[in-house]
């Protein structure tokens, strides 16, 4: 009985060896994976590979013309709907056995709202914005590519299912707030010129506006609002109402006091740094509690703390802080690297 226990014990430590190298192997693994997912800054996207006016989605293998009219209305089938606001309602569609968004117009009293979103779209297809497919604008519809995890709101969601929780890290979550930034990059220096997100008063608002991908990355999806800042103008005011909270940039707020009543016609207009403002808001919600995350918001901490500057002329340009961003995540995956191989 004793030589058995002895043998048993003795058996035990190389198991115990095997267990721990079984996990290092995991993780480098898993980091492999992670790195190979995430080497480019861009977010893969099918119609990169299009000209302008064509577009590729799901599993095509060519790029096909913007849908018109007459194709929208034969071919493109409803088959429920998947979202709803103030412009316009959104329905899961098929056509020609790829799965698409139809949006469609909720309103004629927001019209120029939503022909203002298509413009946009058109315009600014790109590996930031989501896939447009096709346009009826007499009917009030437009066609986009459809991403099934729907917007950003549904993050914490998405990562809390078995197939995505192991990509619940420090890396998936840092690359999705590069992404947000990278758009703002882009929004900043559009063909058409700088231009302000205004559909973000608050978090959920402004997270509402991204759609999240099956390949945990960020996509511009809703353009309705981002007006144009021009060259030695006046700025521009976001709607016409009086905009309240800690999240929208002081700039954007009413601000000759409570005891003055609000008027549109006196409120100064901004600029797109009324954006760099929530930065840190949005990355503080993308970064998450995952393990590295305060690491993360530690080096973040001076480009945030600029962000969050009262005179919109002294915060970062959205290039700069990208800048920054790509230097943490860089030196973060360096170290991670060493870590790792210092395991093995």
């Amino acid at each position: 009985m004793g030589r058995s226990s002895g043998r048993g014990a003795k058996c035990g430590v190389p198991a115990v060896f095997i267990c721990l190298a079984a996990l290092l192997c995991a993780n480098v693994l898993l980091y492999i994976y992670l790195e190979t997912v995430y080497q480019d800054s861009a977010p893969p996207s099918a119609h990169t590979n299009c000209h302008t006016g064509y577009f590729k989605v799901g599993t095509m293998s060519s790029c096909t013309p913007w849908l018109q009219c007459t194709e929208i209305r034969a071919d493109v089938r409803r088959l429920r709907m998947i979202g709803q606001g103030a412009v316009k309602k959104v329905y899961l569609s098929e056509w020609q056995g790829q799965k698409v968004a139809v949006s469609v117009l909720s309103s004629e009293h927001y019209k120029d709202d939503f022909l203002h979103g298509v413009s946009m779209l058109r315009s600014m297809q790109s590996v930031r914005v989501v896939t447009l497919v096709g346009v009826c604008e007499e009917d009030g519809v437009f066609v986009t590519e459809y991403h099934p995890l729907g917007s950003a709101l549904t993050l914490e969601a998405t990562l809390a299912q078995d197939r995505y929780l192991r990509l619940n890290s420090w890396q998936t979550r840092l690359r999705l707030a590069l992404d947000f930034v990278a758009f703002l990059v882009f929004l900043h220096n559009s063909p058409g010129g700088a231009r302000v997100m205004c559909d973000s008063n608050d978090l959920h608002k402004t997270l509402s506006q991204f759609l999240l991908t099956s390949d945990l990355r960020l996509l511009a999806n809703d353009l309705d609002a981002l007006p144009r800042v021009e060259p030695g103008g006046q700025g521009v005011k976001c709607g016409h109402n009086q905009l309240t909270g800690e999240f929208v940039a002081p700039e954007q707020l009413w601000p000759y006091g409570e005891d003055v009543p609000f008027s549109d016609d006196r409120m100064p207009g901004y600029d797109e740094k009324s954006d760099i403002w929530k930065i840190p808001d949005v990355t503080r919600f993308l970064l998450g509690h995952v393990s590295g995350s305060d690491v993360i918001h530690f080096h973040l901490f001076q480009i945030h703390a600029q962000c969050k500057k009262q005179d919109p002329r002294q915060r970062p340009s959205a290039h700069e802080v990208m800048s920054v961003y790509r230097s943490v995540y860089d030196s973060m995956k360096e170290s991670h690297t060493e870590i790792v191989r210092d395991m093995l």
